[in-house]
């Protein structure tokens, strides 16, 4: 963990930012959350807990900055929220999700399945992807009938 703050501590001082206590402890809570995608105020309520001196307003400056420099990436999945999620080194492009339109559950894919695409888009067109996003909306298996009917109604 320590080399990951680092790493962002270098990153926030190439653009003539200091890493503020305010900014470590925001930093930290993504670090250990980094299996959830959590919104701004559940990064406050996590911050609040070891730095009850921090306000919400410092800690949504700081999940803008730390997105304007692709520390993390802001998504939203169509709930309204924003959710942000730590970048990692060893994936050139941000991972995918499976998101369940009925509980709101929501899985990663990690493999870049669109590689091929990329290279054609780069062959073909010119065009050098820097990035991309791919969010998959469904019915998670939780959510699906045990026994779906062997032929659903057709939709009108």
């Amino acid at each position: 963990m320590e080399a990951r703050i680092e790493k962002v501590k270098q990153q926030l001082q190439s653009q003539g930012y200091k890493l503020t206590p305010q900014r470590e402890a925001t930093v930290r809570v993504l670090l250990e959350n980094e299996e959830d995608h959590l919104s701004a105020e559940d990064v406050f309520m996590l911050v609040k807990d070891k730095a009850p001196e921090i306000g919400l307003a410092t800690v949504y400056r700081t999940l803008e900055l730390l997105s304007e420099m692709h520390v993390v990436e802001k998504m939203n999945f169509g709930d309204g929220v924003a959710r942000y999620d730590l970048r990692t080194e060893s994936n050139k492009h941000h991972h995918h999700h499976l998101i369940c339109v009925k509980c709101g559950s929501m899985s990663e894919i990690m493999e870049d399945w669109l590689l091929p695409l990329e290279e054609r888009l780069e062959s073909e067109y010119r065009f050098t992807v820097l990035d991309h996003r791919l969010d998959f909306q469904g019915i998670c298996a939780k959510c699906q009938p045990e026994n779906p009917p062997e032929n659903p109604p057709e939709q009108q």
